[in-house]
C-alpha cells in the first residue's frame, strides 16, 4: 500500500516560500525505482583490448552520481507533503496517508468503540510543565453511539505516551534512543458512566484539582444539562485497585432550564471556585446557573437574550467575574454582564456571515477573542474595540485567516503561550498558528498585496497542519507544554510537534 506523508512542517513553509515544492516531482504511488540511462554499462568494440584505469574511474565516477541523483529523487518522493487542507490531488487507490514522524516529538492515535463530539482535559497531581516520557494525560469525554442507550460519558487515562523514535544519527546522545521514553507501550484506561443520550458537549471545572472535585458539566442532546461529579472515577484511575460505586454514576444535578431544546455552549468560570456555569441553547438563549451554600445548583428564573440563532459558543472573561461572551449562529458576538437584570447583551457585533461556531478568550492577553466560524474563516478580535460598534462604528478583527476551506469546529489558545492557537477544521485538520510572526512585506508584495491560499502562500503564522479525519475539538494540555489532544470521527490524537 502506498503511503503519502500528511505533516506540513515549517520546513516544507520555507520551500514552498522560496518557490519550491516539498517533494519531488514525482507521483507518490507509482513506482519510484531509478531508471539508468545507460551510463555505468559498457559495450567494448575491441574485447580483446583492456579498458585503462581512467576510463574505469570516469565509469565508477559517473556511475555513482547519477545513483546519487536517483537516490535524492526517492528521497525526495518519499518526503512529499500531501495537503490536507489544500489537496494537489485526490488519493490513488491503495494510497493512505502517513505521519512524518520527524516532524514530532510525540504521536500517538487512538481507536474509540463511538465518535465523541466533545472531551476536556483534566488536571493531576503529576506536576506543571512536564517535559519527560513516558507521558500521562486524563480526559474526559461523552459518546456519539448509534443507539442512545449505548452513550456513555468516559473518564480515561493515557499513560506510556511514549516520544518518537529517534534516529540515531541525527542524535547528539546515541544512548537515549534505547531509553523507556522511546519504547514504552501506551495504554489506556478507562472508567464509564452510562447515559442515555449524546453528549453535545463536555467541560470540567478549572477548580477541580485544587476543590479536589472533578465537577464535569455535559450539554445533552435532549437538552438536559448534568454535572457530575468525576472525582471517583479520577481516583480509581490514578490509583488502580479502588473500585467505583454504582452511586458515583449519578449526576450531582440534572438541570432542565432549557425545556427540551438542544444546546452546544457550555463553560464553567475561570474565576468562581465553587462553580458558576453559563449554558446555551439552540433557540438563543443562555442560562446563568450558580451553586449555592448548600452544594445544590440553582440557574436563573430567566435566561438572557438576544441573538437571533443558536448559541454557538460561551466564553466567561479571564478576568471580569461576572463578563462573558457568546458566539451565535446570527454571525454575532456578544459581550454580557450577569448584573444585568434586564438580561440584554451590552455589546453586539458581527464578526462573520456565516455561523460563528467556536471562540476562545486569551487567559492571559485578556482583550483578545479568538473565533471560527462556517466559512472556514478564524480571526482575533480585539474587544477594546468593541466599543466602536455601539457608536456606529466598524469593528475588524486585528488578525484574520481563510486558509481553511471548510467550517471551524474548534479554536483554543496555547495556556503557557498567548500568541499561539490551535485550530480543527471540518477540512480534517488541526493546524497550529503562531500570532507572534509577522507577515513579509514583500513577499506580500510580491504575490499582489495578498495571499491567494494556494500551496505556495501559506500564511507566515501557520506553523504546522496536522491531519485528524473529522475533527470535532481539539485542546492544549495546559500541564504539557506544547501537547495537542484533539478528537475526531475515528477516535483521539495527541501530539508535540517539533513547532511548539
Amino acid at each position: 500500500m502506498a503511503k503519502r506523508p500528511n505533516e506540513f512542517t515549517e520546513g516544507d513553509l520555507d520551500n514552498l516560500k522560496n518557490g519550491e515544492r516539498a517533494g519531488s516531482t514525482a507521483k507518490l504511488g507509482e513506482a519510484t525505482t531509478p531508471v539508468k540511462d545507460g551510463i555505468g554499462e559498457f559495450e567494448d568494440p575491441y574485447e580483446d583490448e583492456m579498458e585503462s584505469d581512467e576510463d574505469v574511474v570516469e565509469a565508477e565516477t559517473a556511475s555513482e552520481m547519477d545513483e546519487e541523483e536517483d537516490e535524492d529523487e526517492a528521497m525526495d518522493v518519499d518526503t512529499e507533503a500531501y495537503r490536507i487542507s489544500r489537496p494537489q490531488e485526490p488519493l490513488a487507490e491503495g494510497e493512505v496517508l502517513e505521519a512524518d514522524p520527524s516532524a514530532f516529538h510525540m504521536l500517538h492515535n487512538m481507536g474509540t468503540k463511538w465518535p465523541c463530539l466533545s472531551f476536556d482535559i483534566l488536571p493531576d497531581h503529576l506536576g506543571d510543565n512536564r517535559q519527560t516520557y513516558p507521558a500521562t494525560i486524563y480526559l474526559v469525554t461523552g459518546t456519539q453511539a448509534s443507539k442512545p442507550k449505548d452513550n456513555e460519558i468516559t473518564v480515561m487515562k493515557l499513560s506510556g505516551l511514549s516520544r518518537m523514535k529517534q534516529d540515531p544519527d541525527d542524535s547528539e546522545d546515541e544512548e537515549s534512543d534505547s531509553d523507556d521514553d522511546e519504547n514504552s507501550d501506551a495504554i489506556l484506561e478507562s472508567r464509564h458512566i452510562p447515559v442515555s443520550t449524546t453528549t453535545n458537549r463536555i467541560r470540567t471545572s478549572p477548580y477541580s484539582l485544587q476543590n479536589n472535585e472533578y465537577l464535569t458539566a455535559t450539554m445533552l442532546e435532549t437538552g438536559n444539562v448534568n454535572i457530575y461529579n468525576v472525582t471517583t472515577h479520577f481516583t480509581s484511575l490514578e490509583s488502580p485497585g479502588n473500585p467505583v460505586p454504582q452511586s458515583a454514576n449519578a449526576p450531582l444535578a440534572s438541570l432542565n432550564m432549557h425545556r427540551g431544546v438542544e444546546g452546544y455552549a457550555i463553560d464553567w468560570s475561570p474565576l468562581i471556585p465553587q462553580g458558576r456555569l453559563l449554558t446555551g441553547d439552540n433557540a438563543g438563549k443562555i442560562y446563568h446557573t450558580t451553586r449555592s451554600d448548600n452544594g445544590k445548583f440553582v440557574p436563573d428564573s430567566s435566561p438572557f437574550t438576544g441573538h437571533t440563532s443558536s448559541i454557538e459558543e460561551l466564553q466567561w472573561s479571564p478576568a471580569e467575574r461576572t463578563v462573558f461572551a457568546s458566539a451565535s449562529a446570527d454571525g454575532t458576538v456578544k459581550i454580557w454582564d450577569v448584573r444585568q437584570k434586564n438580561k440584554k447583551f451590552v455589546l453586539s457585533v458581527d464578526v462573520s456571515s456565516s455561523d460563528v461556531n467556536v471562540a476562545s478568550w486569551n487567559p492571559t492577553t485578556q482583550h483578545l477573542l479568538a473565533t471560527g466560524a462556517d466559512d472556514g474563516v478564524w480571526g482575533v478580535w480585539d474587544l477594546r474595540t468593541f466599543s466602536n460598534a455601539a457608536t456606529g462604528g466598524n469593528v475588524s478583527p486585528v488578525a484574520s485567516f481563510t486558509w481553511h476551506q471548510q467550517p471551524i469546529t474548534s479554536v483554543e489558545w496555547n495556556a503557557n503561550d498567548d500568541t499561539v492557537v490551535a485550530v480543527g477544521s471540518a477540512d480534517g485538520t488541526v493546524t497550529l498558528w503562531n500570532l507572534a510572526v509577522e507577515e513579509d512585506s514583500e513577499e506580500t508584495a510580491a504575490s499582489g498585496g495578498g495571499k491567494s491560499g494556494g500551496v505556495g502562500d501559506a500564511p507566515d503564522q501557520l506553523m504546522f497542519e496536522h491531519y485528524c479525519e473529522g475533527v470535532r475539538e481539539v485542546h492544549w494540555v495546559k500541564q504539557m507544554p506544547g501537547v495537542v489532544v484533539a478528537t475526531g470521527e475515528k477516535g483521539f490524537s495527541v501530539f508535540k510537534t517539533i513547532s511548539v
